[in-house]
Order: structure tokens, then C-alpha cells, then sequence
């Protein structure tokens, strides 16, 4: 196999999800459009990992609130079309059947044309919205030694979050010998109490295989038409399942303590606990790789900017623990373990800490804020608080979670 132009891999980038559990971020954009890290959206984290592992055709399948995840692609990832590389977005009304995608072997399914169309050998079907770092041709050459139909990618968690996902039984060799989607009671790992092993959502098809599958799961009544909860569990006795180790894949030039690393952000929770993942002083996720870039879409702004220094007023321009965009202006504030996007203003004598601030938010004098996301070109007046009284946070309208991070929305007005 040629790894070198990965002419034999097809990759296919299912990015249609509405993000209900991440509300109100997902309210007016497909989850994989969601910003993270400052400068990046979600999906840029798959894509990055694509064109890393040398794997340039690309079809990217969209559906819910796509315009900005749309635009987002077509400013920041066009490849040559004279070396046969493309990145080509494929909403849901395009594919075969011209509706709205059941699931995700159904949007497989609808699309299979167009598969066919560029004779892959392999078909690398990937999620768009999970936080790491992956060569894909590791895991397309374990398939080829395994001689599989079918290899999944593979990660311990936590039996107790484990219901969240695809959860995989093994055997010796690393075949699956059970699929079960999102089991109320995970089955724990042999030899590791309290862990079970789950699907990561990202899947090498054989394609012969993969239009078997489809074609059988097209036909099946009463199917959800789903990879995991269909696909692969009617098929793990029927076809050569196997479990791809990503414990065991190596990225150039990351450290010890990046490997493994994997986040779903699914949740409000979840992203805050990955974005704040990024600050630290030695992150289990390193974002200055440069054996390994991450690829976005950025427009052209002028440098952060840190003014004032009256230390009698306590009027100074400080960031400490934090990530600082381009474009952004820190006019006498204090910024504590958080994440500034691109043009975002912080006036004299705000504080705000522990927090991810998305682009174009000014927040005003003496305004104090903690463990709170803001959306998108909010204006936050003079004086406001948030983070510190939840239940005036909640009377506000504030999406609150479980562990107190305040979320507010785009478009939030305060009176």
C-alpha cells in the first residue's frame, strides 16, 4: 500500500450531528462547527489527523445547521485537484436518495455511489467532533496484517461513562466477539476492574465489505440504520472484526502523556474539562506539535495586544495559564487559566478565570467572570458577574451544568 498519497484509502467524515447535549453551542451550528482551542472548530481535529496520515480524498457528509461548518470548509481546507486531492461537503438532500440521513450507515448508504465513483480498496469512516491525535495508517496497516473486513478503533474508559458509547468484547488476537451500542450495564474488561472497552467511532471498512453490510442494513426493517447499533453488531460473528489498539499508535513529536489521549466533548462538562486540558502547564494535549499540525481556516488579525501596568490602581494587562488568539486586546484585565478566540476585549479591571471565551466577546470594566463559556460576539456590560451566583445565572436563562460551568449564549442580553 502506498502510504505515501494514501491512493487507496477513501475517507469519509460524518459530520451531521445536531450536538443536543452541548446546547446552546449547537443551537444555531452542526457540533463539529463548534470553535475549540481558540482558533480551531471541532472538526479540524479529524481532518488535521487525515492529512497528516497523507490521506488527501476526502468527503465530508453534512446535515444539521451546516452553513457554518460549511463555510468553515470551504475557506480553510481545499487541496489540489491536480494531484486527485479534494475535500469535497456532501449535505444530506445530495446523497442517493435525496433525504435526510437515518443514521449513519444510512448516510453511508445514500453516498455509496459516490464511494464507489473514486475505487478505494479501504474506506476510513471517521466521527468529526472527538478531541486527539492519530496517524490512520497505523491503524489501515494493522488492518491489512489482520486481514479484516472491518477494524475499529479501540480506547479504555471508565466503566461508569462507558455507556455512553459502542462497548467491544475481544478475543486473544484482537477480534471483536461482541458489539452492544450503548449498553445500561457495560461489561467490564478482563483482568481491569472498573474499565470497558469502547469504540472510539472510527472505522477501516474493506470496501466489498462495507457494501454488504449497507446493502443488507438498507433492506432490514426495523433497523435504526446505525454503524454501531446495527452494522457491526449483526455482523461481528458473520465477518473478521477487529479491535484497532490506539494505546499503541505514536504521533511524531508528542510526549510520553499524550498517548492514548481521546475526548468526546459531548457534553458542556466535557468540553470545558478538555478545553481547560489545553492550559496546562505540561498538556496532556500538546497543540504546539509541530511534527504534527493542527490545520484550520484563520482570518488575518493583528497581534494580541496587553496594555496598561498601573500597579497602584491594579489597572494592568495580565494573562497567566492561558491561550491568547490573534486579534485580542487585554486593556488592564486579569485573565487566569482560560482561552481567548480572536478579537476578544477585556476591559480595565475585569477578571475572568477558568473560562473559554469564544470570538468577538468584549467584556466590560470590573466585570468578573469564572468557569463560564461565552458564545460568540456577546457584549457583556460594565460590572456583571457570572460564575459566582448560579442561581442568578440560572434566573438570568444561563445554561448551567451539573458542575457549574455557565454557558452564555450567543445573542445573550442582560438588563
Amino acid at each position: 500500500m502506498n502510504f505515501a498519497s494514501g491512493g487507496d484509502v477513501l475517507a469519509i467524515v460524518l459530520a451531521g450531528g445536531a450536538g443536543t447535549r452541548l446546547k446552546p453551542l449547537t443551537t444555531s451550528r452542526a457540533k463539529p462547527a463548534v470553535p475549540f482551542g481558540g482558533h480551531y472548530r471541532l472538526i479540524d481535529f479529524v481532518l488535521s489527523n487525515l492529512v497528516n496520515s497523507h490521506i488527501f480524498r476526502i468527503m465530508v457528509l453534512t446535515q444539521y445547521q451546516s452553513y457554518s461548518l460549511i463555510r468553515h470548509l470551504s475557506r480553510g481546507w481545499t487541496f489540489s485537484s491536480q494531484l486527485s486531492q479534494f475535500c469535497e461537503t456532501i449535505p444530506a438532500t445530495e446523497g442517493q436518495n435525496k433525504g435526510w440521513y437515518l443514521g449513519s450507515a444510512d448516510a453511508l448508504w445514500q453516498n455509496l455511489t459516490y464511494i464507489r465513483r473514486d475505487r478505494p480498496r479501504y474506506v476510513a469512516v471517521f466521527g468529526a467532533d472527538h478531541i486527539y491525535r492519530m496517524d490512520i495508517r497505523q491503524m489501515v496497516a494493522e488492518h491489512e496484517r489482520a486481514m479484516a473486513d472491518v477494524s475499529v478503533a479501540v480506547i479504555p474508559q471508565p466503566r461508569s461513562e462507558a455507556s455512553q458509547f459502542g462497548c467491544i468484547g475481544i478475543d486473544d488476537t484482537g477480534r471483536i466477539t461482541s458489539f452492544v451500542e450503548k449498553p445500561a450495564n457495560p461489561p467490564e474488561m478482563p483482568g481491569r476492574p472498573g474499565q470497558s472497552l469502547v469504540s472510539m467511532g472510527n472505522y477501516i471498512f474493506s470496501l466489498d465489505a462495507l457494501e454488504r453490510m449497507l446493502a443488507e442494513d438498507a433492506g432490514k426493517e426495523g433497523s435504526s440504520h446505525d454503524i454501531g447499533r446495527d452494522l457491526l453488531p449483526s455482523w461481528v460473528e458473520r465477518m473478521n472484526l477487529h479491535a484497532y489498539d490506539f494505546s499503541r499508535n505514536i504521533i511524531p513529536g508528542s510526549n510520553p502523556n499524550e498517548v492514548g489521549y481521546w475526548r468526546d466533548v459531548g457534553t458542556i462538562d466535557a468540553y470545558w474539562k478538555a478545553s481547560m486540558d489545553l492550559i496546562q502547564v505540561s498538556p496532556e494535549f500538546n497543540l504546539y506539535n509541530r511534527e504534527w499540525p493542527l490545520i484550520t481556516a484563520r482570518e488575518h488579525h493583528p497581534p494580541a495586544k496587553f496594555v496598561f501596568a498601573d500597579r497602584e490602581t491594579s489597572r494592568i494587562g495580565v494573562a497567566t495559564d492561558s491561550l491568547v488568539c490573534d486579534g485580542v486586546v487585554v486593556s488592564g484585565g486579569l485573565i487566569d487559566r482560560s482561552i481567548l478566540s480572536p478579537r476578544v476585549r477585556i476591559n480595565s479591571y475585569a477578571t475572568v478565570a477558568e473560562s473559554v471565551i469564544f470570538e468577538g466577546v468584549d467584556i466590560g470594566r470590573r466585570s468578573k467572570l469564572k468557569r463560564v463559556i461565552v458564545d460568540k460576539h456577546v457584549r457583556i456590560p460594565p460590572d456583571t458577574v457570572i460564575g459566582y451566583e448560579l442561581d442568578a445565572d440560572r434566573a438570568r436563562g444561563f445554561t448551567v451544568t451539573e458542575s457549574g460551568v455557565v454557558v452564555v449564549p450567543a445573542g445573550a442580553t442582560f438588563t
